[in-house]
């Protein structure tokens, strides 16, 4: 009998603590966060390149309903929890997408090299808080804000990343209205007949807009 209930004690820690071969449970990946490995707008960048001038030029020349004003420094938003929120699917948009997070890892400097027919504005950082500061509050302060009526947004422009043969490429324009105010989102453009010009959203760039 002892040696029957030994037998019957061997055979359940067999059954139940042995591994016998069993698969593992996979393991959940952990979520991509390309801000904290690959971070944009890092201070150091040198003067925006001068071939970008002419591609914001062109989408701003048939005009806004008011003032442009664009910060002095380039600044860009890629949604990039979970992987950068640009879907490339040929080599040529996955050498737009690498080109445009190269020339944005870095902040760039804007200057008034723009050639826009109504004007425009390019704003150093401390009027771009006071912009953003007068229309966060409706331009409570009239000594500081009377000097910017009229303007609705502050614009940050990225850098574009182009193609090889530079006739495509990736721009990023934020709005920002004030406070926790604005939109913003990347897209793709192309030279056609000689100037710049927004083409239709693809599933490339379409999870790439947002407001807030």
């Amino acid at each position: 009998m002892r040696l029957v209930l030994i037998a019957a004690a061997v055979a359940i820690f067999w059954v139940r603590l042995v591994p016998h071969g069993r698969a593992r449970p996979a393991r959940t990946p952990s979520v991509t966060d390309l801000s904290q490995t690959s971070p944009l707008n890092q201070p150091g960048g040198a003067a925006a390149p001068e071939d970008a001038y002419a591609v914001y030029s062109a989408l701003y020349a048939v005009g806004t309903d008011e003032p442009l004003a664009f910060a002095s420094t380039s600044q860009t938003d890629i949604p990039q929890v979970g992987g950068s929120c640009l879907k490339p699917k040929t080599k040529e948009e996955q050498a737009m997408a690498d080109a445009f997070a190269a020339a944005n890892q870095e902040s760039h400097a804007w200057q008034s090299h723009f050639s826009i027919p109504q004007g425009y504005r390019v704003l150093p950082p401390g009027e771009v808080a006071q912009v953003r500061g007068c229309l966060a509050t409706g331009g409570h302060d009239a000594n500081v804000c009377d000097r910017y009526k009229g303007i609705r947004h502050v614009r940050f422009l990225g850098v574009p990343g182009f193609d090889a043969s530079r006739t495509h490429a990736l721009v990023s324009v934020i709005k920002n209205c004030g406070g926790f105010c604005g939109s913003g989102g990347i897209f793709e453009v192309e030279k056609s007949d000689g100037t710049w010009k927004r083409v239709p959203t693809t599933d490339f760039t379409r999870d790439c807009s947002w407001v807030y």
